[in-house]
């Protein structure tokens, strides 16, 4: 979808010439047709299935303004979205004349019924039967009665449904799944032990009888959907027949009979939450083991894409993420080597984003048109005028830019590589590989009792721990074995799956490892590509150390560029904190297979043709036009801010009741860093707000943007109505600390107070000088030099200093930093006090616990964004611990016995009732315990401190 302008903004000459002529070089190219905005929606609820697998499904209908029959496209969502989760994308495909359905699929969203996984006899036949209801519709294009045009896109869950679909219904014409998966087998158990299954560039090998579980991705994906969905208190009723429906449950605990109670009913409930029970029972086996049973396999497999791609003849666009460690790049090259063995068209796109990182606006905006071109030319009739060219059947990845200090190469950045075809498919040459030789001597390796400790790299959803620590694992000395490249004469790209020989030996006969390729430059820092590992499953070891088995290797997809001068280095280890791991201590001897201290590492490369966003033949008239409208912009700029500046500022109706509002404020840097992202929100009189936020949140950069020292790049500040810029005066009534004291050392601290008033120009008797030096609290020591004040001195002298002339907005940076236990108690009074007369006071600090204690309101920033804002209750909220009452207090010590009991809880009585610490135990368990016990319970309320509340919000940003 193209951005849209600010409301109210204008565009300016220059501007509007720069557009011009970008349009007509075909740098941007023209508006739809029709707009999005001239879409309409319906809504139903749309029954399905029978019996015990039937479900109620929530769909919404996306209608282009032209009301003429038009082909249809069904987007499905990701696993924990829902309908709303593709929203923006329907709209923009309905804008573009497309009849789009959405729905939340069973067991998300308001859609009843359970999660199956993509379950042909219970997902995949719902979106049949929606196909059923598209086919009936007077709007929707016909190939054949109860045939309707249709194309099937998604992501992830979305994405295995899209596939599945055209394997099961032939009436699918084209789909465009994203980041999913071929087999479930191979992604939740992987084993890329082996040569490539074929010539394609991201092959990889999979065991037959399974290979590591991957246990913490499993983890989430099953928690993710084993919330239930109607509650606990409202299902605790029991009954037969499948899932109570919560609406037809006690709303309260206090009404449920224990002798009424189906014990079945409740550790489904509390066991399973939305998964049928099949699912939920392979899970459990898989979880508790870490094997592959064939009941498990018989489940994974039924829901995987692998078993029907030879069906699948609808022409697909295959988009898959390079930093993607749930789907990797060898899952699509599966699924493209299976689809195009019967001739159906195939595309292949790799994107830098994925299940760990989330891809660019620009990217995403990227993905969003090769999807709609993709239907255009798949859909629409060949006279249709919105056709579009032929997307072909090619493949393009993402790969780093050049960097260099020569005269016109381009700093940074990405460029897309675009080839004719997939290397490798039927029709197609083999994809290329070169070889690069590593050496190293046969090496030891200790795997630990219990898998622990184990190598940090995997995370799920943030894939490399490198993301947020500088590129750098974590592997455990003595868990690993290392082979290295000489130094590259000249860089490399790696497109795809490298391969290696390894010789393994082990005592067992058995052996669990993780083999990965590192960059490492001449520095000696080391980066793992996308944070991603090959987990290997071996057996048939031979035992002796000197006779080893040689064991080849796929090591995971990536693309990445190796700079020349750094080197390539393999790493063998025995743990991985993602995977689930041996219990029994050993130790596994490693080397290379080649004889000696050498092999080959071989790496698959792709030649292709290198373009820019908007193509390499744009680019030289881009830069064209820029050079000759460069000039004309900086002109037209600088008109423009003195035209601003000059400008009275527009004030806000309610500006004295709202001393600061943020709406839609972002602060991004020349480099590309975006320091606050999109931040809005308002405080009102009387409020003390806490600013909360990790380092690096953005706090202190929209303090200064606050103050006018920096201007945002976009959105508006208003002080009291006022929009704030460098000098405005409303500035006058704001009194500020942030960053640092910056008093003078010679002076003392009296003159220092002095002197900042004078520097004002306003009278001496505004300053209330007695007051703030009260509040600084020093005694003689105001008037010694300031060098010789201790930090929390100086401090205290910071904040008289903002308080002079008591202004009406008072913004504090960590203002207890130094101060001791009486100081922070004193300052909370002050602060609390200071608003009481009608004031507000805006505070950063790390102290959750005197924020807390001092604050009214609180906004929670993280990566530049707000993720939350209300009073310190709502902020709180629910978790960390729960406050039980008891219909019958002779039941007190029995209710602390079972609590207690329980792993890691810890109990408190207290006059309101008995205050359980929770300490990571479920709500849901430490209830089920005292049902299960015969406690009556009368409220089980969730509490938390504000510190509980942070992290918790913190941790879902992260």
């Amino acid at each position: 979808m193209r951005p849209r302008p600010r409301p109210g903004a204008r565009a300016t000459p220059a501007a509007s010439l720069l557009l011009l002529v970008l349009v007509l070089t075909g740098l941007l190219p023209p508006a739809p047709a029709a707009a999005a905005g001239d879409v309409t929606t319906e809504d139903a609820r749309v029954p399905v299935g029978e019996g015990d697998g039937a479900a109620e499904l929530d769909t919404t209908l996306y209608l282009p303004a032209s009301g003429a029959p038009a082909p249809a496209v069904v987007l499905a969502h990701g696993f924990g979205g829902s309908k709303q989760s593709v929203a923006s994308d329907a709209r923009d495909l309905a804008g573009r004349g497309y009849v789009v359905l959405t729905y939340s699929a069973r067991g998300f969203g308001d859609s009843t019924g359970q999660i199956g996984l993509n379950d042909p006899r219970s997902e995949v036949a719902d979106l049949s039967a929606l196909l059923d209801r598209l086919a009936a519709r007077d709007d929707v294009r016909l190939d054949a009665d109860g045939d309707p045009r249709v194309g099937v896109a998604g992501a992830s869950y979305g994405g295995a449904l899209s596939l599945l679909a055209a394997g099961y219904d032939d009436r699918v014409d084209a789909i465009a799944p994203q980041i999913t998966w071929h087999s479930l087998t191979a992604a939740l158990f992987p084993s890329q032990v082996g040569e490539p299954a074929a010539d394609t560039v991201a092959a990889t090998p999979q065991a037959e009888d399974g290979g590591v579980y991957k246990r913490l991705w499993s983890g989430l994906f099953f928690g993710v959907g084993s919330a239930p969905s109607g509650g606990l208190l409202g299902a605790l009723g029991g009954g037969g027949g499948g899932a109570p429906a919560a609406a037809d449950l006690p709303a309260a605990l206090g009404s449920v009979d224990p002798a009424t109670v189906d014990p079945q009913a409740v550790e489904q409930l509390l066991t399973c939450g939305r998964f049928t029970p099949e699912v939920c029972a392979a899970y459990q086996s898989a979880a508790s083991t870490g094997t592959l049973t064939p009941e498990v396999a018989a489940v994974l497999d039924r829901s995987s894409p692998s078993t029907v791609l030879d069906r699948i003849d609808a022409p697909t666009l295959l988009v898959q993420g390079t930093q993607d460690s749930l789907f990797g790049l060898g899952q699509a090259d599966a699924n493209a080597r299976g689809i195009a063995a019967d001739g159906t068209p195939v595309k292949v796109v790799w994107y830098a984003g994925g299940h760990d990182a989330q891809a660019s606006e620009g990217t995403t905006a990227d993905l969003r048109d090769q999807v709609a071109g993709w239907f255009d030319w798949h859909l629409r009739s060949a006279d249709d005028p919105a056709r579009g060219p032929d997307p072909g059947t090619g493949f393009s990845f993402p790969a780093p830019t050049g960097v260099t200090a020569s005269v016109g190469t381009v700093q940074g950045g990405s460029r897309t590589v675009t080839t004719a075809a997939y290397p490798g498919l039927v029709g197609t040459e083999a994809a290329q590989r070169s070889p690069v030789p590593v050496d190293g001597p046969l090496q030891p390796v200790v795997t630990p009792a219990g898998g622990t400790p184990a190598a940090i790299t995997v995370v799920p959803g943030l894939g490399s721990l490198a993301s947020a620590l500088t590129g750098t694992a974590f592997e455990i000395p003595g868990q690993f074995a290392a082979f290295e490249s000489e130094p590259l004469g000249e860089a490399v790209e790696v497109v795809g799956a490298s391969t290696i020989d390894l010789a393994v030996a082990s005592p067992g006969g058995s052996a669990t490892l993780f083999a990965k390729l590192y960059d490492v430059a001449p520095d000696g820092t080391t980066t793992l590509p996308a944070g991603l590992v090959a987990p290997l499953a071996l057996s048939g070891l031979s035992a002796d150390p000197t006779a080893p088995s040689t064991v080849s290797v796929t090591l995971p997809g990536i693309v990445h560029r190796f700079e020349a001068g750094h080197t390539l280095r393999v790493v063998v280890s025995s743990t991985d904190q993602a995977f689930a791991l041996p219990a029994e201590a050993g130790v596994y001897s490693v080397a290379l297979a080649a004889g000696g201290n050498a092999a080959a590492l071989a790496v698959p490369t792709v030649d292709g043709r290198s373009e820019s966003t908007g193509g390499t033949s744009r680019w030289l008239v881009l830069l064209g036009v820029l050079v000759a409208l460069g000039l004309l912009g900086w002109l037209a700029a600088v008109l423009w801010g003195r035209r601003r500046r000059a400008r009275v500022s527009r004030v806000e109706p309610d500006g004295e009741d709202v001393p600061l509002r943020f709406t839609g404020v972002t602060k991004a840097y020349k480099d590309g860093f975006v320091a606050v992202r999109d931040l809005s929100f308002e405080v009102r009189r009387g409020q003390v707000l806490g600013l909360l936020g990790p380092n690096g949140a953005g706090k202190t950069t929209s303090l200064r943007m606050l103050m006018g020292l920096i201007r945002p790049t976009d959105g508006r500040i208003t002080v009291f109505g006022h929009e704030v810029h460098a000098g405005a005066p409303v500035l006058s009534r704001l009194g500020s600390f942030v960053e640092g004291t910056g008093l003078q050392p010679h002076l003392s601290g009296r003159d220092n107070l002095r002197l900042y008033w004078a520097a004002t120009g306003r009278p001496a008797a505004d300053a209330h000088m007695e007051e703030a030096i009260a509040v600084a609290g020093l005694g003689a020591a105001l008037d010694r030099p300031v060098r010789r004040y201790s930090q929390g001195m100086r401090q205290r002298v910071a904040i008289a200093q903002a308080m002079l002339g008591l202004p009406d907005l008072l913004v504090l940076d960590e203002p207890t930093n130094g101060l001791d236990p009486p100081q922070i108690h004193a300052m909370r009074e002050v602060l609390r006090s200071y608003a009481a007369t009608g004031r507000t006071v805006i505070v950063s600090s790390h102290l959750l616990s005197e924020i807390e204690q001092t604050c009214s309101h609180v906004v929670v920033m993280a990566k530049g964004q707000k993720i939350a804002q209300g009073t310190v209750e709502e902020i709180v909220g629910t978790g960390g611990s729960v406050l039980v009452g008891l219909a019958d207090d002779a039941d007190t010590d029995r209710a602390v016995a079972v609590l207690e009991g329980l792993p890691g809880v810890a109990v408190e009585r207290t006059d309101e009732g008995l205050v359980a610490d929770l300490d990571g135990t479920s709500r849901a368990r430490a209830l089920q315990a005292l049902v299960a016990a015969d406690v009556s319970v009368e409220a089980f309320t969730p509490r938390r401190r504000l510190e509980d509340a942070f992290l918790a919000l913190v941790g879902e940003e992260a």
